[in-house]
């Protein structure tokens, strides 16, 4: 089954430092989509090995399973157009709105 159009969650606006935790889901695709991240209409890098994200200056954990995307600082970089697109290899992908978050 294809997925259907996810639901994201995304705070409109956050404070620099704090946690943000940024959720995608849908429910219909079978099997389960896979999740992934855009900000600014880039797709986000899923974070491998701490070195690597160090140096691509990496502040979130992105889980294409579970569709979150977990900031453990944010920061004023972090201000951008979000959304998210559910896949599971079945018909169309879907993407959620765009939606801002200001930090």
């Amino acid at each position: 089954v294809a997925p259907t159009t996810p639901v994201c969650e995304v705070p409109s606006s956050a404070m620099t430092g704090t946690v943000v935790q940024m959720t995608c889901k849908e429910t219909e695709g079978s099997p389960p989509s896979e999740y992934q991240w855009y900000k600014n209409g880039v797709a986000l890098l899923e974070k491998t090995g701490t070195g690597s994200a160090r140096e691509a200056n990496i502040t979130y954990t992105m889980n294409k399973k579970s569709g979150t995307l977990l900031f453990n600082t944010v920061t004023k970089n972090d201000t951008g157009e979000y959304f998210c697109e559910a896949s599971n290899g079945i018909g169309l992908s879907q993407k959620c709105s765009v939606k801002r978050m200001q930090v």
